[in-house]
């Protein structure tokens, strides 16, 4: 799998967008380790690069960083749904692969941002389980958390909402969806930049509305609805997105095959990730509880994102 890493210059950029000084980044390293070994629930030691892009995600603030590496490891123990049977090869999971038109592309923007693309191959199907989309998506994620070696500026996200229709809306469960917001935004350290949306049928206006509690303020005012690619492509270069989103970068299952091949080769250690999180028996005072995470039904606590 290869993604495009910065270089010289534009890692000068990803830092000073991250807050990052290459003169305490190790020191401040050491002490999110330190912490690791001191806190009785959470894993003692963890991958080192992962745990840097926890800091940058957190702009370098240990506390933030605290809070979301706890926020990580617990989320990997309250929703098993996510985190178990990590295995592409699953019935459920090649599923929805063979359905998925989807990929971090290689590529950066000028201003060093990694795009991820994402929509289906068709419409008309029979509607899948989502919370096996939103696992793949994780898996990609935490293959994301070892792989960015020295960090990016940030997320940019392109959806394809050709696929957003009533058949397969009315099937999804509200309550899965706030788990994957509640996660993605308070237990990974990403900064999405921007979210594009193109191909928008009539019911997206509204769907956007319907997840817009989930969000914050400013990722909500993130989200653009472009009614051409034309409009898209004056945010996101065309040469960075794959041809089925109006670009020139290849095929997108060439891509996104390529990220499906690393989740395979990556096996073990998803099997051996599903026991990497946190014990609430052992979390000093009052244990986390499922409530506390995704608030009672028909609630929805206030998220806090970078």
């Amino acid at each position: 799998m290869s993604l495009v890493i910065p270089d010289e210059e534009q890692q000068k950029v990803v830092r000073a967008a991250l807050n990052e000084d290459v003169n305490t980044r190790q020191r401040d390293l050491e002490a999110i380790k330190e912490w690791l070994r001191k806190e009785p629930h959470l894993p003692d030691t963890w991958d080192d690069v992962a745990l840097m892009n926890f800091l940058r995600g957190c702009n370098f603030s240990l506390e933030r960083t605290k809070r979301k590496i706890d926020m990580y490891f617990t989320m990997r123990a309250a929703i098993p749904e996510f985190f178990t049977n990590r295995d592409v090869t699953r019935p459920e999971l090649q599923e929805i692969i063979k359905l998925m038109r989807a990929s971090v592309m290689p590529g950066l923007t000028a201003d060093c941002k990694r795009v991820t693309v994402a929509g289906a191959s068709a419409v008309d199907f029979d509607t899948p389980d989502i919370a096996n989309f939103m696992k793949i998506a994780l898996m990609l994620g935490d293959l994301r958390l070892r792989m960015e070696k020295v960090g990016v500026a940030g997320d940019v996200y392109v959806l394809d909402a050709s696929v957003a229709i009533l058949k397969h809306f009315v099937k999804v469960s509200p309550a899965i969806v706030k788990k994957f917001f509640v996660c993605v935004q308070e237990a990974y350290p990403v900064k999405v930049k921007e979210v594009h949306v193109i191909n928008a049928t009539p019911l997206v206006d509204f769907i956007i509305k319907w997840v817009s509690p989930f969000l914050k303020e400013k990722i909500r005012k993130r989200i653009h609805v472009h009614p051409d690619l034309e409009s898209l492509f004056r945010f996101v270069p065309r040469e960075l997105l794959p041809e089925e989103f109006g670009g020139t970068a290849g095929k997108v299952n060439e891509h996104m095959e390529k990220w499906i091949e690393a989740s395979k080769r990556e096996k073990a250690w998803f099997e051996k990730e599903e026991g990497v999180k946190a014990d609430e028996s052992k979390r000093p005072g009052k244990p986390t509880c499922h409530e506390e995470l995704f608030g009672l039904e028909g609630s929805f606590k206030q998220l806090a994102i970078d």
